[in-house]
């Protein structure tokens, strides 16, 4: 049989309304009641009821997390830190993954809401997920704005854009295509394009700027790189907006028999620790991945505690230039 909470309660000498005060740490209670009802709980197999605890405190102590989809190295990274993070301060993640589908995420919201969720931080591309009957749930968005009153966290992208194009004109490329996603969605990283073009041209550069009209298509990733070396043979230097995408460069350049870094210079973003594996000599721009989860999470938590006055809308976060034999 179950064991209650009047079980633990005789066992440990006390009334079963001390016991619910230890476990939802309400009052005072001495330190040696506490170790007794601790003992009593590990001696008959006791395991606390979350549901009814959350009824009582008003907290479920879960937050939920929707992501395009967790194989993309920068989303799967961030993904265990927030995890990690959530489990050190004792909340669990209810973790989603949308494949970047609006109505996936549609689905996504109402989920969490009906499993009255403390609060979601959301890293999706899509906006208006979040209507009328979500309005009041704290919600923390990383690296895409999803509307006035959602908080952002990002890496700084204008900075990292704008040390990766330095770079490669530093390195005496003089042909530098940038590839990235597609302008018209609303994400910070489309500071990344706009640095590297007003480096360009400040550097009296032509800007060349390909969009990827599906960023999580790789044939038509593949399609547009290779349609980059078919229109532009003269190329010698490109900035691509993620790792994954360098690394079908590099793949495209070795194919066509370019030698890196000696004919064509590459720099990608985001550094995770799994495009440093698989990829160590890339040059990147490293994002502060765990920073961005703690941060996202410190913000989320403020609103949950019903302190909205002061946190800023948008926080961007300092990058690392990370060159390797790429350029």
């Amino acid at each position: 049989m179950k064991a209650k909470i009047s079980d633990v309660a005789k066992i440990a000498g006390v009334s079963p309304t001390t016991v619910s005060r230890v476990l939802n740490n309400r009052g005072y209670i001495s330190k040696e009641t506490r170790e007794n009802v601790y003992k009593a709980m590990k001696e008959i197999n006791y395991f606390p009821n979350d549901i009814a605890r959350s009824l009582f405190n008003k907290r479920t102590n879960l937050i939920g997390m929707i992501v395009p989809q967790t194989s993309n190295p920068f989303f799967g990274e961030l993904a265990f830190h927030i995890e990690s993070i959530c489990a050190s301060l004792n909340y669990k993640v209810l973790l989603c993954n949308s494949l970047n589908r609006i109505d996936k995420e549609k689905k996504y919201v109402e989920m969490l809401i009906r499993n009255q969720v403390d609060g979601v931080i959301a890293v999706t591309y899509n906006r208006g997920i979040f209507d009328s009957e979500s309005q009041s749930l704290p919600v923390v968005a990383v690296d895409h704005y999803l509307s006035k009153d959602i908080p952002t966290v990002s890496s700084d992208n204008y900075s990292g854009g704008k040390q990766a194009t330095e770079l490669l004109i530093s390195k005496g490329c003089k042909h530098i295509v940038h590839i990235n996603g597609p302008l018209k969605l609303e994400t910070p990283a489309n500071l990344r394009r706009k640095a590297y073009e007003n480096v360009m041209k400040k550097d009296r550069k032509q800007p060349i700027t390909y969009e990827i009209s599906n960023t999580f298509d790789r044939n038509i990733q593949r399609e547009t790189i290779s349609k980059v070396f078919e229109e532009h043979p003269e190329v010698d230097g490109i900035f691509a907006s993620d790792d994954l995408l360098a690394a079908l460069v590099v793949a495209e350049a070795q194919k066509r028999g370019k030698n890196i870094p000696r004919d064509l210079k590459i720099v990608g973003y985001d550094g995770t620790e799994a495009s440093q594996t698989l990829l160590p000599g890339l040059t990147t721009v490293q994002q502060p991945i765990e920073s961005i989860a703690q941060t996202a999470i410190d913000i989320l938590l403020k609103e949950i505690e019903g302190e909205f006055s002061n946190i800023p809308r948008e926080i961007c976060l300092p990058v690392k230039l990370l060159e390797g034999q790429t350029t």
